[in-house]
């Protein structure tokens, strides 16, 4: 009697198996499983959105450190005590930072009545142009437009918006504070944070940690001094031209596009852009396609001979995972998520080099069969 009831759950096992294991059964635990990975990653991303005033200065923090770990380790091979070399770093860092500030401000205090000058002419220019112009613009419209952009400073949006812009200046400040500490504690005690978060694996896991710390540390540093590299170039090229060219605020602008350049792809092509919006409001149409050439000329001999032999080995991406990523991240961080996505896809793919050793990638990333020749 008791063999029926047995039979009949050995069949209903065997049909559930049949179910899972066939095909379509296959396909379906596989969307299971990246509908999970979607909703684990979903909740992450939103997580980090949430506390990003804790997780970008963590994030600048690290690759701060990264980047500045070979200075102080060459200070403490050489005898400077680990606190020392860290307050040098710091205190470095912070003058650069503040020189950088005060050069910018007084360029812009020293030219803004000049400026202001060549801007009202160069507007009066580009009222010209647009009467006499192919576009045939009257005064009216003109007129309607000015009208409309001071209703617009006189509306509640506008007052709106600078409030906004103050609680965003306090958010800055508070994370400036963070990301000055946190520092701080990662160039002072970066490898016992890490040894500390090493201590829950053994064997083979442990060593896969270690080599996951060293890879983070070496891509994220090589990335932003491969990076600082091209930046400077950029900045140097660019700014002769303006400086040339008697374009205002030349010396800002060149570190605007410093700056900028820590965008991959399109952020010194903007900077060069601001540039030469400048130079045609202040110093005319000729001058500004001047900038626009020399911008071009500077971003292809970079983009062609500097940057795949200064990023090649911290960078190994294909331009079209560098767009996906720099898209990814300006969606959800804005421009600090643009200027992050790029090292962090940088790391995460640097980690699936080393995963089983450091030779040997993890299984799904080994080269199944030979490139095509392009």
């Amino acid at each position: 009697m008791t063999e029926a009831p047995d039979k009949i759950r050995a069949l209903t096992w065997s049909a559930q198996r049949n179910i899972w294991s066939d095909a379509f059964g296959r396909l379906a635990t596989r969307c299971l499983q990246i509908i999970l990975v979607i909703i684990v990653a979903t909740g992450l991303v939103f997580a980090m959105t949430q506390l990003s005033l804790v997780v970008i200065p963590v994030v600048l923090a690290l690759i701060v450190a990264s980047a500045i770990y070979p200075l102080l380790e060459l200070m403490r091979r050489h005898g400077v005590p680990s606190i020392l070399a860290t307050w040098i770093a710091l205190v470095a860092i912070i003058v650069i930072l503040g020189l950088v500030v005060w050069l910018i401000v007084n360029a812009v205090q020293n030219q803004v009545d000049d400026l202001a000058k060549q801007a009202t002419a160069g507007i009066r220019q580009l009222q010209d142009f647009a009467k006499d112009g192919p576009f045939h613009i009257t005064d009216d419209q003109i007129q309607k437009g000015l009208d409309s952009a001071v209703d617009f400073v006189k509306s509640a949006s506008f007052a709106s918006g600078a409030f906004a812009g103050v609680s965003a200046a306090g958010s800055f400040v508070t994370g400036l504070a963070l990301f000055v500490v946190v520092l701080f504690f990662f160039m002072k005690d970066g490898p016992k944070i890490w040894a500390f978060m090493e201590r829950p694996f053994t064997g083979e896991q442990f060593e896969r940690a270690q080599r996951i710390g060293e890879k983070t540390v070496s891509t994220f540093g090589g990335y932003i001094r491969g990076t600082a590299t091209v930046a400077l170039v950029d900045s140097v090229g660019i700014g002769i031209g303006l400086f040339a060219l008697g374009v205002p605020l030349a010396l800002p602008l060149s570190v605007i596009v410093f700056l900028s350049a820590f965008v991959p792809l399109v952020g010194a092509t903007v900077a060069g852009i601001l540039a030469a919006l400048v130079a045609l409001v202040a110093n005319g149409l000729v001058p500004a396609i001047i900038v626009v050439i020399i911008v071009i000329v500077v971003n292809q001999l970079e983009g062609n001979f500097l940057q795949p032999v200064v990023m090649a080995r911290s960078l190994s991406l294909h331009p079209l995972v560098v767009l996906i990523a720099l898209t990814a991240g300006t969606i959800v961080g804005g421009i600090i998520g643009a200027v992050l996505a790029v090292p962090i896809a940088a790391v995460a793919w640097g980690i699936v080099t080393i995963w089983n050793g450091p030779d040997r990638p993890a299984e799904f990333a080994r080269q199944k069969r030979l490139e095509p020749k392009m």
